[in-house]
């Protein structure tokens, strides 16, 4: 029988993304010592679980589908209220653009403005339970933010490193939170090498995205929330705006750990993945056009939409591999274009979206246009977090 402070969690073990060896989840890991590729959370699903014995229904955030996460201890729990965020109609778009039903899961109502909010909760959470007294992190802005906010709610050292160019909004909140900010002239990949310096002695856990295995598990939750949110049906396509990919990566995730639980219908059809990058920084196009081999010497540039400018991104393979498998595909997107997308959603359905939740919306224009998309089929977009943050990115760029 459980205690008060355990958690029911079918955590069963880790394993390699590549060549799937597995590990232990009761230790600190980071990428997996055989290929240096991520681990993925491995969960016992063969036993029956219902939805209704599954899912906490008084708990309005991501927690309450905490059978299927790895915490093991409640009392190690380092949360905001993150997740359970609004999946909104747009109607006025929808119709106007001759679209069925056109949804949009608004994660910019994420503590810390968010959808870091998830997986920063969730890696937080499992590095204190493991005994970890700090943390530090690559980002291009709102991860770091997420990570400063819960390592300050569990009394854990952060240590931030990101572009000199990301708005000062995104500084200031990690000031604010007490953590220690770096700043480096150029992208997330030259904020990884400077982490790599600052924590040569191993003495902080590095939640960079993917070299952990938990943030992916907070991200999941989204797939979770998104086939409760629809009555345990799924849309056609889903956008998302794929940098560092993990929330791409989770969500499919989430609907294959569903599928094998039973919570889907076996007559219910998976979502066609679409990763939205930045014309900028878009590695992942490039790799599926067949213009490198991978994306380990990809050079990006900076976009108004921080969190797209992910040049060599570690979960490139687990990406096209979602693409592959769910019949997706990628897109691009210009700055031009995502103001464009913004300036649509705030004055038809008064959305103020970030500049990577605008860059799906207008993916979704562009492959209405050439026909990849039907009128009738049901989309949703993913927002990934509020537009406030970004007004130095995008003040004086407005037009009528």
């Amino acid at each position: 029988m459980l205690t008060l402070l355990e958690t029911a969690t079918r955590l069963a073990q880790l394993h390699c993304a590549a060549c799937h060896q597995t590990y232990s989840p009761h230790m600190l890991q980071s990428v997996s010592p055989c290929c240096q590729q991520p681990l993925l959370a491995e969960y016992s699903l063969q036993e029956p679980l219902s939805r209704v014995d599954g899912i906490q229904p008084t708990e309005n955030s991501m927690w309450r589908y905490q059978q299927l996460l790895p915490l093991q201890n409640a009392a190690h729990r380092v949360t905001l209220g993150e997740g359970w965020t609004p999946l909104l109609l747009l109607p006025r778009l929808g119709a106007q653009y001759g679209l069925r039903s056109l949804l949009l899961k608004d994660e910019g109502q994420n503590p810390t403005g968010s959808f870091k909010a998830r997986g920063l909760s969730m890696a937080i959470s499992k590095a204190k339970e493991l005994g970890v007294t700090g943390c530090i992190i690559p980002t291009a802005g709102n991860a770091g933010v997420a990570m400063a906010a819960y390592c300050a709610r569990a009394g854990m050292r952060a240590v931030v490193v990101m572009p000199r160019h990301t708005p000062n909004a995104f500084k200031e909140e990690c000031y604010w939170y007490g953590a220690e900010v770096h700043l480096v002239d150029g992208l997330i990949n030259d904020c990884a090498a400077l982490v790599r310096q600052l924590n040569a002695d191993n003495a902080l856990l590095d939640v960079s995205t993917l070299k952990e295995p938990y943030r992916l598990e907070g991200k999941k939750t989204m797939g979770y929330e998104l086939a409760e949110q629809l009555n345990w049906q799924l849309p056609d396509v889903l956008l998302y705006p794929a940098g560092g990919g993990t929330g791409l990566i989770g969500i499919w995730k989430a609907f294959q750990e569903m599928r094998a639980l039973g919570w889907l219908a076996a007559d219910v059809k998976l979502p066609r993945m679409v990763a939205v990058q930045a014309a900028t920084c878009c590695p992942l196009i490039e790799t599926l056009a067949g213009h490198q081999a991978n994306c380990h010497a990809y050079v990006g540039q900076a976009t108004i939409a921080n969190g797209l400018a992910v040049p060599r991104p570690l979960g490139e393979a687990l990406m096209l591999r979602v693409l592959r498998e769910s019949g997706g595909t990628a897109v691009s997107i210009t700055d031009e274009q995502m103001l464009e997308g913004m300036r649509e959603l705030a004055r038809q359905e008064g959305l103020f979206v970030a500049p990577e939740g605008a860059a799906v919306w207008m993916a979704a224009r562009q492959l209405l246009a050439s026909g990849w998309l039907q009128p009738h089929e049901q989309v949703v977009l993913l927002n990934t977090g509020s537009a406030q943050k970004y007004l130095e990115n995008v003040m004086g760029r407005f037009q009528d």
